[in-house]
């Protein structure tokens, strides 16, 4: 199976290299920006194109906002006039008010930010014009390193002394880049073998939590490594925010149909962090032994 995914620095992007070198049965390019040309499908022929999200759309500059969406559209313009499959993640945020219950798939967000309705817009497109499609919901991405890598960006928050600011009552379900990426591959290895399930999915690590109380584990979780190996370091502080006074707001998807169609299981977010944690501290250890 060939896929094209573009935003090379993209933290997706680079969780789905990954893992592609990792198998065998997967061949992987990746284009530097969000843009592509019939041309350029052409030669490839890839058996889907994948665009990864643009992250935390609700605190974005609109015109990146609006420049995501119009680029989605143009590829999606491109994919149908080659006859290939699109994939497009997106942010859980379009759920901008949350919903008390876990969220299905067949429910179309309906947010109040015009920048989110610009994406919304986008995906009713999609579903309109090109069959072969598939839209994946993301809980909060993280990983270590690349374009909205949120993890890698609090560990150099707190390594440097810094604030990090979190919401204590906006609960959602954090998850793994390199989760997604395997997720991804193993749903389109699917559909490359005829499973012919296109449409909407939500894909989100396990255990609901409110940001606050993720940043926290983080930096809790981040001081134990250190201490074990030595490390005295000051740590930056993590601080609450609370904007929903009456009740929290619950951003949190319903993944059973990706395991029903699929078979693919949800991966827990805490494990996860701590897998990415001890490769980060490797690597500082190996950074600071002298050579």
């Amino acid at each position: 199976m060939k896929l094209l995914i573009l935003e090379a620095g993209h933290c997706l992007s680079l969780a789905m290299a990954r893992e592609a070198n990792r198998r065998s049965d997967t061949e992987l390019t990746i284009e530097p920006a969000l843009q592509t040309t019939p041309a350029r499908l052409e030669t490839l022929r890839p058996d889907a194109l994948v665009i990864p999200p643009l992250s935390r759309p609700l605190s974005a500059e609109p015109a990146a906002v609006t420049a995501h969406a119009e680029a989605v559209e143009a590829c999606m313009e491109t994919c149908r006039e080659a006859d290939i499959p699109l994939v497009w993640c997106v942010s859980d945020q379009l759920y901008e008010d949350g919903f008390d219950v876990p969220i299905d798939e067949h429910v179309i967000p309906e947010p109040r930010d015009d920048g989110l309705r610009r994406l919304v817009r986008t995906g009713d497109r999609i579903r309109a014009e090109l069959p072969h499609h598939l839209i994946v919901r993301l809980g909060p991405l993280f990983a270590l390193e690349g374009s909205h890598a949120w993890l890698g960006e609090l560990l150099d928050t707190f390594i440097g002394g810094g604030e990090v600011r979190a919401e204590s009552d906006v609960i959602f379900c954090p998850t793994s880049a390199d989760a997604v990426a395997m997720a991804l591959i193993g749903m389109l290895q699917q559909q490359h073998c005829g499973a012919d399930a296109w449409g909407s999915y939500h894909l989100a690590g396990t255990e609901p939590v409110s940001a606050y109380t993720f940043v926290s584990m983080v930096r809790t979780q981040l001081d134990t490594r250190l201490e074990g190996r030595g490390e005295r370091v000051a740590l930056g502080t993590a601080k609450a925010l609370n904007h929903h006074h009456d009740q929290p707001l619950r951003r949190v998807l319903n993944c059973r149909r990706v395991l029903d169609v699929f078979g693919v299981h949800q991966k827990p977010w805490r494990l996860e962090v701590g897998r990415m944690l001890d490769a980060w501290c490797l690597v500082r250890a190996e950074e600071s032994t002298p050579q």
